[in-house]
């Protein structure tokens, strides 16, 4: 790519666009589709010949000869299988380049060999991939060639969800009908959608790859499973926004043109709190969209960095005792007529219908802490969760104190005539300028922050997908609007009513906010009298799918059926105890196959230079100690891998499920940890040429 490439014209140039369609369809087409982003409905089969066309052609003019349903099962990641534009020759032997409307629409992946909690057997294998209009199609350029993707939800045969898209795009429906009611109470007539926004900012480490390759933990599982810290951490606070390192900037540059070649905003960049940490961040866009864009920026960093001789690691926590890695899941709420109902405005204790829907969210996340704790854990995020990097596994809100005043104000009085205001920031240097400033501080170490506008879902972990937990905040808000949309609507005196509802929300949930510092052992204390439930772990936090209070909900408004949620906590049971199986193993397998061949090679040395010494006649006292040291933490390692490889084995032999998955937790995770003490003791004592893979100051500083 040219140093002076014109952004504004590589940006979207691989997406079929709504301008792109504009440009190549027949005008009704063009209408037809227009009218079903807009409002719902199906495509004619004659119109979707057209567009299927019409794709077709411009996916060649890019060099495609394949095409995909590109879709997101629930692995995480995301599923394709490519098909050629190939069909049968014609009488005269010349290839035929075709692309027909119900190829566009539908797909038949195989849906047995994608996890489905039991809702698909391994002989009941038709499943169907349907084409989601609302998010464009795009090429991808990869080595297979450029490829048509086509972003589609994934169902099986009997019309379960089997994937992340189509309860989020339920989700979605749901919150817009339940925001009308509320928007339409205030007078908003025009308004006739209420759309979901996201931005997820995305944090990654970036190392040498020659160097990941030589570790098998890094291969197998995305995290050391052994090493001691190096001497230097992130201590001195001197990588966050610092100096981007060349190697470290070519990759940002290249995955910033990939991106915005695939529409994706790519917007901030810089150097996170951990060495070898980085950060991306894109700019606000539709919730389905942000969904399938994260994904795209998770794929591309990947790929672009094994171009750059890289490998980067997604894992929320790939390295002990330094910074984690989230993904920052900021929401918000805006009518399509520009309205944005999380915008206080200058007088936010006036604004009657943002202080209605601060009460409504304050509800919704007290009365499902649970199901948003859920939503944000993963295996890796068990590492995460409550560090001092990180925020509490307890869920709480943040306002800040001009709106927790207002809170307070409304609470006590039932009115909020006070406003605490930002403000004069003074830099006391004549040549700087002096500026209003936020009447809020940002809270770091807040679950679910209020940061202007918005709201920040701090506790999503860096390799996750963010349907979940926007699915979860759609559903949650989606359910405290229409209960109060069903008060106010039967109202007599509906300005008496409002206000007597969002005192009542803010009084009976006024628990739920905290300002304070959330990584204090205080903050527990005081989050368990006020009766916040604090779960720690991914294991503990799958029950909350299927509780009563949350089918109810899901089935209210058509997100989940029960057995929809059965199956998902069955299959994150079993990618737990998965998950956990993987790490085990390859610590048997290192500790079999490096550290301790590592080790005795090492004491035996080390055996032969006291033997050495003590024949000259010199005192060998500091070589005898530290052999007796090596030799000890030799032992206790070699009691620990076979320990582990016993409590693994019982738990292999376990059926599927719940029970497995606790003991994985229970027993098989403690043993992991008996294991790695010892090891990462020797790194720190043993002959930097002895050990068999590179060090934490190998893979942190050395790129």
């Amino acid at each position: 790519m040219s140093e002076n490439m014109n952004v504004e014209e590589l940006f979207g140039s691989n997406v079929f666009s709504m301008r792109t369609m504009r440009e190549r369809l027949p005008k009704e087409a063009y209408d037809e589709i227009e009218a079903v982003i807009e409002h719902g409905g199906e495509l004619t089969l004659a119109t979707a010949d057209i567009v299927a066309k019409a794709m077709k052609e411009w996916a060649i003019e890019k060099g495609a000869t394949h095409y995909t349903h590109w879709f997101q099962p629930l692995t995480g990641i995301t599923a394709e299988k490519h098909d050629s534009f190939v069909s049968h020759p014609n009488p005269e032997g010349k290839m035929i380049m075709e692309f027909k409307g119900k190829e566009l629409i539908k797909g038949e992946p195989d849906a047995s060999s994608f996890p489905s909690g039991g809702l698909r057997a391994t002989f009941e294998a038709r499943g169907y991939t349907a084409w989601d209009i609302t998010s464009p199609a795009f090429v991808k350029e990869t080595a297979t060639g450029p490829t048509l993707c086509i972003p589609t939800a994934f169902c099986s045969y009997t019309g379960e969800a089997l994937d992340k898209k189509t309860p989020l795009l339920r989700s979605l429906e749901a919150l817009s009908n339940q925001a009308l009611r509320i928007v339409r109470l205030f007078g908003n007539t025009e308004a006739t959608r209420v759309n979901a926004s996201v931005g997820a900012e995305q944090e990654y480490f970036l190392v040498d790859q020659t160097k990941a390759l030589q570790r098998e933990d890094l291969i197998f599982s995305g995290r050391t499973l052994f090493g001691a810290p190096a001497p230097k951490g992130q201590e001195m606070d001197d990588h966050y926004f610092g100096v981007i390192r060349e190697r470290v900037g070519a990759f940002m540059k290249d995955v910033n043109i990939e991106l915005w070649k695939l529409g994706v905003t790519s917007k901030t960049q810089h150097n996170e709190a951990a060495p070898a940490q980085h950060e991306l961040a894109p700019i606000y866009e539709s919730a389905n969209i942000a969904v399938d864009h994260n994904q795209l920026i998770m794929e591309t960093l990947k790929r672009v960095a094994g171009k750059h001789g890289l490998r980067c690691l997604l894992h929320e926590k790939p390295f002990s005792g330094v910074n984690g890695s989230g993904k920052h899941n900021n929401w918000s709420i805006t009518t399509d007529n520009g309205v944005n109902l999380l915008e206080p405005g200058e007088s936010p204790n006036e604004n009657i219908q943002f202080l209605l829907v601060l009460a409504c969210i304050m509800k919704a996340v007290d009365t499902h802490a649970d199901l948003l704790r859920q939503s944000a854990s993963n295996v890796g995020n068990d590492l995460r969760l409550g560090g001092y990097e990180a925020p509490p596994a307890i869920i709480s809100m943040f306002l800040g104190e001009q709106l927790e005043d207002v809170v307070k104000q409304l609470v006590e009085t039932g009115k909020a005539s006070n406003l605490i205001e930002g403000g004069t920031l003074q830099t006391g240097v004549s040549t700087l300028p002096d500026f209003e400033i936020d009447a809020t501080d940002r809270n770091r170490t807040s679950p679910f922050a209020f940061t202007g506008n918005k709201f920040e879902f701090r506790n999503v972990g860096s390799e996750d997908s963010i349907g979940s937990p926007n699915t979860i905040l759609n559903a949650i808000v989606a359910e405290a609007f229409c209960e109060a949309a069903d008060r106010l609507e039967a109202a007599d005196d509906f300005n008496l009513a409002v206000h007597n509802l969002i005192k009542e929300y803010m009084t009976k949930h006024q628990r739920i906010i905290f300002n304070g510092d959330g990584y204090s052992e205080e903050w527990v204390k005081e989050a368990a009298r006020r009766g916040l439930p604090n779960i720690p772990s991914m294991v503990e936090a799958v029950g909350a799918l299927t509780t009563e209070k949350s089918i109810n909900l899901f089935e209210k408004f058509g997100i989940f059926t029960k057995n929809e949620l059965e199956s998902r906590a069955e299959i994150l049971y079993e990618t737990y105890a998965k998950t956990i199986n993987i790490e085990a193993l390859t610590m048997v397998d290192m500790a079999n196959k490096q550290l301790v061949p590592a080790v005795i090679k090492y004491a035996g040395d080390l055996a032969n230079t006291v033997n050495a010494i003590n024949a000259a006649g010199a005192d060998a006292t500091t070589s005898s100690d530290l052999l007796k040291r090596v030799t000890g933490l030799l032992k206790q390692m070699q009691d620990a891998r076979v320990s582990l490889s016993i409590i693994e084995k019982d738990g292999s032999k376990m059926p599927r499920g719940k029970e497995q998955a606790y003991y994985y937790r229970e027993k098989v995770v403690p043993a992991m940890e008996a294991l790695r003490h010892p090891a990462d003791e020797l790194e720190r004592i043993v002959d930097k040429e002895y050990w068999p893979f590179p060090t934490y100051a190998d893979l942190l500083f050395e790129v």
